[in-house]
């Protein structure tokens, strides 16, 4: 069997994302937000998923690539025996009146390249995850697609015939398409598409140039970072862990899940990345929907929410839909946000560290400093000793985790530095007490026979997640524990091909048949960390044939074949990327260059 490759790319503008398949379909777009319904959806259905496609008569060949140091996609099509053309996809961001402009737009331009090629513009958006197929109105200059909750309008210099009837045309000079939801264009159409291209260029690659990216692999940091990027709704700040649902980790497992949410136990990885890269709007963004989230929650965080900061994300199938590659169930909402995940505390308290010990921070803007520690110190405090379900989410298991009291002990050690910042005694002295009770937990899960840390009191399994205790300082790195402990994963966990498992032990779905692409990076910048320079920089370079032509990462890989599954792009695996090579940039005497 050939090796699966997810063959789309994304474009973005912090307000939506659009799938583009090499076959120039919108394989996926969901308007207005991350987590509505897909008004197009082919990804997971190809008769009720819509279509947007831009074909030519003739059988094709295609080449894709991002515009250089953007989020801008461009198709060329190679038509046999009659020409090339050339579609430039981008969702518009730019700064204009001192804010971003980021409407719910997609614009295609269609340039001829070489001869006469004849092309058919399909466009069909649908609504209700395609149980409502449009009604189509015609105008001048324009189609009207009516039915859904806001009507869409496509406007263009094609002539409405040709589109209206999905009759082939000769393409002899530059078309334009502008896709909008709700509001529709009212501006001339060439200029303005010409501008906001121009304008969304120059945009990203500023962003790009204001990144800090060590000349490690940049390439693929700079594609990583423009990924996650679009992964923030930046109406919130929230950052979704991807933008699709129900891709599975493997053919056949059912372990689909929708993944358009924003999980607190992402919130360290992903602001250590954005520190390391030196983005201080997206942090405080981030910041400010994990603080909106802390508030309104009296107790009990739950592991995620929605990017408006809903917590009740009731899990349904779909039957209706055939799914990704036949691949059932198809869901919508998570079960996950139901469960009991006890490191998140220990994370968002991590998340509030930089503002009492980065200088970037005005510090005396922070009101009720002590009244806030307590707030989250005391939610660590009243689940330390609570069985959890672990950050890989189990659904019917729960143990006292090694890895979510590594956070809970992360959390006590952000709250006693933020407590001497403040000269708080009182919190000072709650904050070592967690930090002691924290640490007795994790080590009830060391294993002195195999000098390893299990993944939970009394349990032989061992789980990559536990490589963190490296990373995190909980183990010395130089030290002989931490070296046997990383060791032991990876006899265990890691493949040939460099690859690495979350674990090997049966969960609610039996045994993982693909493996987590980040855990493989947690393992690269442990091996950095110990002090396996040469290991963790060929490791980090094996890693990187597991991308899709355009540098996207997904959640899975399968050992077997290199075959990508799971969620996709996956902003963790990005963040893993990210991380990995910065790490392994601050300890080179070198920089590598590609």
């Amino acid at each position: 069997m050939a090796k699966h490759t997810y063959q789309t790319g994304i474009i973005g503008n912090c307000a939506y994302i659009a799938h583009i398949n090499r076959n120039t379909n919108i394989d996926w777009l969901c308007w207005p937000t991350f987590d509505s319904t897909f008004i197009f959806g082919g990804l997971l259905d190809k008769t009720k998923g819509g279509e947007f496609s831009i074909l030519p008569e003739a059988d094709f060949s295609s080449h894709q690539y991002y515009q250089e140091n953007t989020n801008i996609l461009i198709t060329e099509i190679t038509v046999q025996g009659n020409g090339r053309y050339r579609i430039t996809d981008f969702a518009p961001r730019f700064y204009n009146h001192q804010r971003y402009y980021k409407p719910l737009m997609l614009i295609r331009k269609i340039e001829p390249l070489d001869g006469s090629p004849r092309i058919r513009v399909k466009c069909e958006p649908v609504s209700e995850y395609g149980d409502i197929k449009l009604d189509v109105n015609r105008g001048s200059n324009h189609i009207q697609y009516i039915g859904g909750d806001e009507s869409i309008r496509l406007t263009t210099n094609i002539p409405i015939s040709y589109v209206f009837d999905e009759q082939f045309f000769v393409l002899n000079d530059c078309k334009y398409m502008v896709m909008t939801y709700g509001e529709p264009l009212e501006a001339p159409l060439i200029s303005t598409a010409e501008h906001f291209l121009y304008e969304t260029t120059h945009y990203w690659r500023t962003w790009i140039k204001h990144s800090s990216i060590a000349t490690f692999y940049q390439p693929y940091v700079i594609r990583s970072a423009l990924t996650l990027k679009i992964h923030q709704f930046e109406d919130t700040g929230a950052i979704i862990a991807a933008s699709t649902t129900s891709l599975p980790e493997s053919p056949g497992s059912g372990r689909n899940w929708d993944y358009r949410y924003c999980w607190l136990r992402d919130t360290y990885y992903v602001l250590t990345a954005l520190n390391h890269i030196g983005h201080f709007e997206e942090m405080e963004r981030y910041f400010g929907y994990v603080t909106d989230i802390s508030v309104s929650e009296d107790f009990r965080y739950h592991p995620l929410y929605s990017i408006t900061g809903k917590s009740r994300l009731t899990e349904i199938i779909l039957d209706r839909l055939e799914g990704y590659m036949g691949n059932q169930p198809v869901r919508i909402g998570n079960q996950a946000y139901e469960h009991i995940q006890n490191d998140i505390y220990g994370q968002v308290m991590i998340s509030l560290l930089p503002l009492y010990t980065d200088h970037r921070f005005i510090f005396s803007e922070r009101k009720d400093s002590a009244k806030w520690v307590d707030f989250v110190l005391h939610k660590i405090e009243k689940t330390i000793d609570e069985k959890d379900a672990g950050i890989w989410e189990f659904r019917n298991m729960a143990n006292i985790h090694c890895y979510s009291n590594l956070f809970q002990w992360a959390g006590a050690c952000a709250a006693e530095k933020m407590a001497l910042t403040i000269e708080n005694k009182a919190l000072l002295r709650r904050a070592r007490s967690m930090k002691r009770k924290a640490a007795k937990h994790i080590e009830s899960c060391y294993d002195p026979k195999r000098r390893v840390y299990t993944n939970s009191a009394g349990s032989p399994n061992l789980d990559a997640s536990t490589l963190q205790l490296i990373m995190m300082n909980y183990l010395d790195p130089a030290s002989k524990r931490a070296k046997d402990h990383l060791a032991a994963l990876e006899k265990e966990l890691k493949t040939s091909n460099g690859l690495f498992y979350r674990y090997l032990y049966k969960d609610d779905f039996g045994k993982p048949k693909t493996t987590f692409l980040i855990c493989a990076f947690w393992y690269v910048e442990a091996l950095a960390t110990v002090g396996r320079l040469d290991d963790a920089q060929k490791e980090f370079e094996n890693l990187l044939q597991f991308s899709n032509h355009l540098l996207l990462f997904s959640e899975d890989v399968d050992e077997t074949d290199g075959s990508q599954w799971g969620n996709f792009p996956q902003a963790y695996s990005h963040v893993g990327l990210m991380n990995a090579a910065y790490r392994i940039a601050m300890k080179l005497d070198k920089p590598i260059f590609l």
